[in-house]
């Protein structure tokens, strides 16, 4: 038997393929259901999956197949012919979505769900590891990492590496840098930092008298200097891997 929530959001997730041929995105499911996080979403899904209703496909966005619909649903399903007697229904609504920018990882993720030794974690866009980008808080998708391989406890984000300014410590351009949330650092911690407002970068952490240095494991490039109040720590590194 399923829960209001999550009979709501089968049923919302079956209208939209229907309509438009694709699942719709978290943000359109959370905004349907009117919850206040796409954690809720996640875990309404991981639910549905345990009760075999849907599937999802790894690594992909959007990937959510329905295999079976409750009982009830399918007596609500109007047939052929009564469907052409009756008079075209209205259009239904579709919430808008709009990206936000700038939001701190560490607001969008909870305690990480821990499934046969690994870990979902979600995949929040990528970090510069070169110059700063802008940290998209929009959440891709839910990728399953080994707890064995993480060095620090979560709970966790994932960011996807872009730039060659870590590659003396093994972090390459495309790899998954997964990160453990945390607001402070010790020296030589490799961070994820927010400098000013918008901008992130995968960086090492170095205090250097009354500055903060984000030092690159890279000899092509120079240290980044910056003032404390410049700096927000967003994370400690806990593991990288790289996409096969």
């Amino acid at each position: 038997m399923l829960t209001r929530k999550q009979y709501q959001l089968l049923t919302f997730i079956h209208e939209r393929i229907q309509e438009a041929g694709i699942p719709p995105s978290f943000d359109e499911m959370k905004l349907a259901l009117d919850l206040k996080s796409k954690s809720g979403i996640h875990r309404l899904i991981m639910a549905l999956e345990e009760r075999g209703f849907i599937r999802r496909l790894p690594h992909r966005a959007r990937a959510i197949e329905i295999l079976k619909l409750p009982e009830r649903m399918e007596k609500d399903k109007p047939s052929t012919t009564a469907a052409a007697a009756a008079p075209a229904a209205p259009t239904p609504f579709r919430p808008s979505l709009v990206e936000g920018r700038g939001k701190p990882p560490e607001k969008l993720v909870e305690k990480p769900l821990v499934l046969g030794g690994a870990v979902e974690v979600p995949l929040l866009g990528r970090v510069a590891a070169g110059t700063p980008i802008l940290a998209e808080s929009n959440i891709e998708s839910y990728l399953p990492f080994p707890t064995s391989l993480l060095r620090r406890s979560g709970p966790y984000y994932a960011l996807r590496v872009k730039g060659d300014s870590m590659i003396e410590m093994g972090i390459f351009d495309g790899d998954l840098a997964v990160i453990s949330v945390a607001e402070t650092a010790e020296n030589g911690d490799v961070v994820v930092a927010r400098v000013g407002e918008e901008e992130a970068t995968l960086k090492r952490f170095r205090r250097r008298g009354g500055a903060i240095a984000l030092e690159p494991a890279n000899a092509a490039y120079d240290p980044q200097i910056y003032r404390p109040e410049q700096v927000t720590i967003q994370g400690k590194l806990a593991g990288i891997f790289r996409p096969i």
